[in-house]
């Protein structure tokens, strides 16, 4: 297990470029699988996740060729589907939670997929019923072993149909799309997630020869197609990295420049934290952070408590509450934070209150803070990071606080955070990786 040593207090500076979108990354590569013909697919980011999905594709049979560091070239021409049987799958698939996406590939192109329970954050209920009820509507037949924790999926022939998702879930909508494009006939989504990973997926199956059309909508209309063939996709920069960039500067009083971020698909997160009280500026594509003593929470006209909750798109993600409410311990005034999706996401705040923080957690979803103003800083102690997120949000407490932190399980960061360590290294930071 590795461990951050972080010395806080140090003020930042330079730019830096967010890596590519880890959400999206999982989504676009499972989308490979559906053609026999070459895929290419950039700006991977080199972290955890990714890296294990793409293992997982060259186990599954899938050629994989790395032809940039940040770009590899996919063939799925032919398929291993005895590998589905293996320990090896098994293990892999259980640790990623991406893996559950390669069953609407699967489904629509080799009539079955089986698949163990998949991994990811433990942040809460992360129930996978959207994703097989939206493949039954099309004609699948489904089965859960308790057992052994496994899925069973099967269809000889998908059939389009209309369909109301009992809830707009990202990942869900990306697995019933992708069965829905080679499927007979028409199929009609609504309540489908629209982030812009979503709308990246389909424009990218859209080159492929797909026909989707309401991209950007939470209405999808998907006209099935025979076959697929081979594309080029670049992945968005990672809002996600972007947003916890934000969040860092405004904490350490930081001058950063976080470049090319193609702030046209950032929605809500730049207002966000502006209602939080750090400034930019936009510069083109890049954000400009100045350095600031000091940051003062927004109230709403009344003067009432300013509430920052999660949504679905195009609502602040969820992935960000965490860095909110850190940025929050240390700016003038108070602010309640709603973590409405993941009742175990705001289990970390204990750490941040044994750092100096003012924080009162209401119940599993929702954390009232009291800024500091900075005039008590936090202060370093031993913590542990519990999900990706969470350990970013503590890096970034750390950096802020007085003296020395160590951050353990920092394997949860690597999942997410391309190098994070050096890359804030070279702005000034003082992380050694233990």
């Amino acid at each position: 297990m590795a461990s951050f040593e972080v010395i806080g207090g140090n003020r930042l500076k330079g730019d830096i470029i967010p890596q590519g979108a880890k959400n999206e990354a999982l989504q676009v590569l499972c989308a490979v699988l559906m053609t026999s013909e070459p895929v290419t697919i950039s700006n991977l980011p080199d972290i955890v996740d990714v890296n294990k999905s793409i293992e997982l594709l060259r186990n599954l049979g899938v050629k994989v060729s790395r032809t940039a560091p940040d770009t590899y070239t996919f063939q799925a021409d032919n398929i291993n589907l005895d590998y589905l049987e293996t320990e090896s799958f098994v293990k892999l698939g259980r640790s990623i939670r991406g893996s559950v996406m390669i069953a609407g590939p699967m489904l629509a192109r080799f009539g079955m997929c089986k698949l163990p329970k998949p991994g990811g954050d433990k942040i809460g209920r992360r129930r996978m019923d959207t994703h097989f009820v939206g493949l039954q509507k099309l004609g699948a037949t489904f089965s859960y072993d308790s057992h052994d924790s496994f899925f069973h999926i099967e269809a000889k022939q998908l059939k389009g149909t209309y369909m109301l998702l009992d809830e707009a879930s990202v990942t869900g909508t990306a697995n019933i799309l992708m069965a829905a494009v080679l499927a007979e006939g028409t199929t009609t989504i609504y309540n489908a997630a629209c982030e812009p990973y979503v709308q990246q997926l389909c424009r990218m199956l859209n080159r492929m020869g797909a026909r989707i059309s309401g991209v950007g909508s939470n209405l999808l209309i998907i006209e099935g197609v025979e076959k697929l063939s081979g594309t080029e996709h670049r992945l968005l920069p990672d809002m996600i990295e972007i947003g916890s960039f934000i969040g860092l500067a405004g904490m350490t009083g930081s001058e950063i420049t976080i470049k090319n971020c193609q702030i046209s698909e950032l929605g809500l997160i730049p207002e966000t934290f502006q209602r939080l009280g750090i400034q930019m500026e936009f510069r083109g594509d890049d954000i400009f952070i100045p350095a600031q003593d000091h940051y003062e929470i927004d109230t709403y006209i009344d003067g009432s408590i300013l509430n920052v909750s999660d949504h679905t798109w195009p609502g602040l993600t969820p992935d960000l509450l965490s860095v909110a409410l850190v940025v929050a311990t240390q700016a003038k005034g108070t602010a309640l934070i709603h973590q409405k999706m993941f009742e175990s996401r705001l289990f970390f705040v204990d750490k941040l209150i044994d750092m100096g923080a003012q924080i009162i957690l209401c119940d599993p979803h929702r954390a009232t803070v009291i800024g500091q103003n900075k005039q008590i800083p936090l202060r370093g102690i031993r913590m542990t990071s519990p999900d990706i997120r969470a350990g970013v949000a503590l890096l970034i407490a750390a950096l802020s606080a007085d003296g020395t932190s160590i951050i353990d399980n920092v394997e949860q960061i690597d999942r997410g955070y391309q190098n994070i360590d050096g890359r804030l290294n070279t702005l000034g930071a003082q992380i050694r990786r233990i």
